[in-house]
């Protein structure tokens, strides 16, 4: 009977601790888009009806990305996967040489690429995106409602520089054209466009963030180590009327109305709470740079890729 009674008590004591285990570990299923696709062989059918085709784009990838495949810097791939916390891209690879994570893919991985691509491919051939289905899962909370990529740089104190919305003195700059950084509170930054720094700053407001640019060749002291920024640069359509904005984080500040049926060029799609299109337009005859909730643009019906090196199409 005491011996009865020890081992019910040691389930007591185990049973509450193994339950506590279980949402840990949903959750970090949660933060793949197919937890099983490095094991399992997918189906036509659970592709075609289950997911949304831009969700399938990072589905094929994280296959790759399991493998620690180093995707450029900016790429809509690399801001999604370098904010989860089980990816650790490999350090002996680059933009061209992805040796190491392509060696390491089984053949049933490699068979589900194959596959995600060709329903891809046929969802474009008939126009149908699934928009039912299912889309990317919810990411990670971060300590700043921040999109994801921009890490803190180290600047020197007390300086002010001027922020623009492109990375051009010509670009439209915010604020009325008075955009202004100051180092003495945090910066972040994402890399670097034609020797400038794509950054986010808090702004006056607290609890507001906007993103810009900023030369690089006017910051004092030591500059930071910034990787070349990598665009897709697809022109597509505005399907639904929006706003522009520099600040994706929290307040959402418009700078300019787009109409439906407007052309943009699209850049990179970035992650906070929620997914941003960043692209890039023109107003009164100035450059500028922003963000736009995704939904609100065609990219859909662009063959915008990721991992196509020696792939084929995405």
């Amino acid at each position: 009977m005491k011996k009865l009674f020890a081992l019910l008590l040691a389930l007591a004591i185990l049973l509450p601790c193994a339950a506590a285990l279980v949402p840990a570990g949903a959750k970090a299923d949660s933060m793949y888009i197919i937890p099983d696709s490095n094991t399992r062989a997918l189906t036509w059918d659970e592709l075609w009806n289950g997911y949304q085709y831009d969700t399938l784009l990072y589905a094929f990838n994280e296959i790759y990305a399991r493998h620690g495949y180093k995707f450029e810097t900016g790429s809509r791939c690399y801001n999604w996967f370098t904010r989860m916390p089980w990816y650790k891209p490999n350090a002996d690879e680059n933009s061209q040489n992805h040796h190491t994570s392509y060696s390491q893919c089984s053949k049933i991985e490699n068979d589900n690429v194959d596959l995600i691509k060709a329903v891809r491919r046929e969802m474009r051939a008939q126009k149908w995106y699934n928009p039912n289905g299912k889309g990317m899962p919810t990411p990670p909370a971060e300590v700043v409602n921040r999109p994801r990529g921009f890490d803190y740089v180290d600047l020197q104190s007390n300086q002010k520089y001027a922020v623009y919305t492109a990375p051009s003195t010509a670009a439209y700059r915010a604020n009325n054209g008075k955009a202004t950084v100051s180092t003495n509170g945090p910066v972040y930054a994402l890399g670097q466009d034609q020797g400038w720094m794509l950054m986010l700053y808090e702004a006056n407001q607290a609890g507001q963030y906007r993103v810009g640019y900023i030369e690089i060749s006017k910051i004092k002291g030591k500059k930071p180590a910034l990787e070349i920024l990598s665009w897709d640069r697809s022109s597509v359509e505005v399907i639904s009327s929006t706003a522009l904005t520099d600040d994706p984080a929290q307040t959402g500040n418009a700078l300019m109305q787009l109409p439906a049926g407007t052309r943009v060029t699209y850049l990179t799609t970035m992650y906070n709470s929620g997914a941003w299109d960043y692209i890039e337009t023109t107003f009164n005859g100035e450059a500028i740079r922003g963000f736009v909730p995704s939904g609100t643009l065609s990219i859909t019906g662009e063959d915008i890729t990721e991992t196509d090196a020696g792939q084929g199409d995405g």
